[in-house]
């Protein structure tokens, strides 16, 4: 269930909304005048969100790709060519 809250809770209840949005990992919604105005959240719960929409664009990005192409990577070459990567990652930063 969302926490709904006046926006003058904001000032005058900041602690407890402080600490809701850290216990639960969920937004606190404020409203203004009876309307929807804010929302507050953790960082850590905000980072989570943008990980997560990062994520998904990926996801997208993939998908449109393998709509406009027929090529396909087996399992041994994919892990092979992330090992590969990552080799030369780590070779980079040494220098």
């Amino acid at each position: 269930m969302p926490h709904i809250r006046p926006v003058s809770d904001l000032r005058n209840n900041f602690a407890d909304i402080s600490r809701i949005v850290h216990e639960t990992s969920e937004p606190v919604f404020l409203t203004k005048n009876g309307y929807g105005d804010m929302v507050v959240m953790s960082i850590e719960a905000y980072e989570q969100k943008m990980f997560e929409s990062e994520i998904y664009l990926k996801l997208k990005e993939a998908e449109l790709e393998a709509k406009s192409t027929d090529k396909r990577f087996s399992h041994k070459e994919v892990l092979s060519d992330l090992r590969k990567r990552l080799i030369d990652k780590m070779d980079g930063d040494n220098v």
